[in-house]
């Protein structure tokens, strides 16, 4: 294995989130903060608790998870997308690196930015309301395990669009509005049927309640059904990817 490619990537990569830390990192941070003030005070002041944990502290993983998904998919598509939009992409396929050393390069900068915003997060939220972990290891597998499957999707996309339009599609039109509807700030439970039904056909269900569960030993659904919905998205992606590469789908394009 070139390990040599990989770090050269992998380094390229997050010197490129330095440079624009402020777009990594900081603005994450306020947004969740605004969430805060928004969710925490004026739907907190109504909603004490849900399922016997206080609502600020109940949306924690939903914020976490939310600004997971979205980083995660943003870092992975830009890293591949901009070696397509500038030409280098060339330069890249004829270097000494394969399709799998490509993938752990991209993917590994992108998981690592990602779980890093998730922990600066946690760290944000801990000073507006008081907070628990019950599970920490298991909070630590599934907010890796989320992060590398998202990241994976996310350098499908990359290598999908064919403009900055596309590049946004999927994160703005689908993963946002399936967190918001995944019980990122309400418990599913909370639902009528037949809405409760219909939420367990969303997949980010299954990755919040899961994270939740880490968090406060209580979840929407089973740990063990969020644990295989999460390998299973991950397993798909690396199905994928792996024919992008054998038949070179748009990678030159």
């Amino acid at each position: 294995m070139n390990t040599h490619g990989i770090w050269a990537i992998y380094r390229f990569e997050m010197a490129r989130a330095l440079r624009t830390l402020w777009q990594s990192l900081v603005t994450p941070v306020l947004t969740t903060s605004l969430y805060f003030i928004v969710f925490g005070g004026a739907i907190g002041s109504r909603m004490q608790n849900v399922g016997g944990v206080d609502y600020g502290s109940f949306i924690v993983p939903g914020l976490i998870m939310l600004s997971l998904l979205t980083q995660s998919i943003s870092n992975a598509s830009i890293g591949i997308y901009f070696p397509k939009f500038t030409g280098t992409i060339y330069e890249l396929l004829s270097a000494p690196v394969s399709a799998m050393e490509m993938v752990i390069g991209y993917v590994g900068a992108a998981t690592t930015k990602s779980v890093i915003l998730g922990l600066i997060i946690l760290v944000t939220a801990s000073f507006f309301v008081p907070l628990r972990i019950e599970h920490p290891f298991a909070m630590l597998a599934f907010l890796i395990l989320t992060a590398v499957a998202f990241s994976l999707f996310g350098f499908i996309i990359g290598v999908w669009a064919n403009g900055f339009e596309q590049l946004n599609f999927v994160p703005a039109l689908l993963i946002t509005p399936l967190t918001f509807l995944g019980g990122a700030f309400y418990s599913i439970d909370m639902l009528p049927q037949p809405w409760r039904t219909f939420s367990l056909f969303n997949p980010v269900v299954y990755l919040v309640s899961g994270f939740r569960w880490s968090f406060f030993g209580q979840g929407d659904v089973a740990v063990g059904v969020s644990l295989a919905v999460t390998a299973g998205f991950l397993a798909v992606c690396l199905l994928v990817i792996a024919w992008i590469f054998k038949t070179g789908w748009r990678m030159k394009n």
